[in-house]
């Protein structure tokens, strides 16, 4: 009769476990996934029933926002970030300002955008993280540079790279890859400022500083670089061609191969490329400007 009774004990027990409900970190994390997979609307219901259990979970708070600006829901989205600003722990900070700054990449507005990256890129100089900061400053740049504001991308690019030098024994190597990053910078505003030759100048010199850093893994930025700056000058065929040599899981890459055939006159093709970079389902600055002009271009938008 005993073991019976304890049997019954551990049965309902496990019965309990079994049906208790997920704990609010656990659905965030379901709904994470499901975002990853482009089922943001999923992913959502989710974070409700998270932030429905603790309406305070900057978690919950956070992957709400990133989900639905992947959505295009930018007022909604902010909200969520807002709150998500606001609650951060000091660890978590950063990453909650750097969402919500690529929260107004996604509608083109660099300058609501700044006012975040400019807060990261401060508590990094004050912590004396040279890197990190410099890094900071290039993705504002970045930001700038694909909202069409050329002269605040060039200054940010600028501090990024005159930043970077600020750290203690920066190594030969690390002093070419961001000669690399700041030439590269240059080649591309050049091209969107219509300044063709100077582009090609800054190409070549990024291209030196490349070889000099020896490190393999930035020679897949390369084309891209050739790649947008043939864009940005008229030469599509090369356009093509560069950028299809690059990394075909950037989406803004995939983004600019679209609208390089759509200019070819292949329309079919640039169909192809918008409906790829809707796969993606990052949050961050390349997919903030190609997965809005994929949606607009598919939607039949010019």
């Amino acid at each position: 009769m005993l073991h019976t009774f304890f049997c019954f004990l551990l049965t309902g027990a496990c019965f309990a476990q079994q049906t208790a409900a997920p704990a609010p970190l656990d659905l965030v994390k379901q709904g994470e996934k499901l975002n990853s997979e482009g089922k943001q609307d999923d992913a959502l219901a989710l974070y409700r029933q998270a932030l429905e259990m603790s309406p305070s979970l900057y978690e919950a708070h956070l992957a709400s926002g990133i989900a639905l600006d992947l959505k295009g829901n930018y007022a909604d989205a902010r909200q969520h970030l807002t709150k998500a600003v606001e609650i951060a722990a000091a660890d978590a900070k950063q990453q909650a300002l750097r969402t919500m700054a690529f929260s107004f990449a996604f509608e083109g507005n660099a300058t609501g955008a700044a006012k975040f990256e400019q807060q990261v890129f401060d508590a990094r100089m004050f912590a004396r993280d040279f890197t990190g900061a410099a890094e900071t400053a290039n993705e504002l740049a970045r930001i700038y540079l694909e909202s069409g504001d050329t002269a605040n991308a060039f200054k940010w690019y600028r501090s990024g790279y005159e930043t970077a030098q600020h750290k203690p024994d920066l190594s030969d190597a690390d002093k070419n890859l961001w000669l690399f990053r700041w030439e590269n910078a240059q080649a591309r505003i050049a091209a969107r400022s219509g300044k063709a030759d100077e582009a090609q100048q800054h190409v070549a010199a990024a291209k030196a500083a490349l070889d000099k850093a020896n490190n393999p893994d930035q020679a897949r930025f390369f084309p891209y670089l050739t790649g947008y700056v043939a864009f940005y000058t008229g030469d599509f065929k090369t356009a093509i061609a560069d950028l299809q040599k690059a990394d075909q899981r950037d989406p803004l890459i995939l983004a600019l191969l679209g609208e390089s055939y759509e200019k070819s006159g292949d329309r079919s093709q640039a169909m192809d490329y918008y409906r790829k970079v809707l796969a993606s389902n990052a949050h961050n600055p390349t997919n903030a400007f190609a997965r809005p002009l994929a949606k607009k271009k598919l939607a039949g938008g010019s």
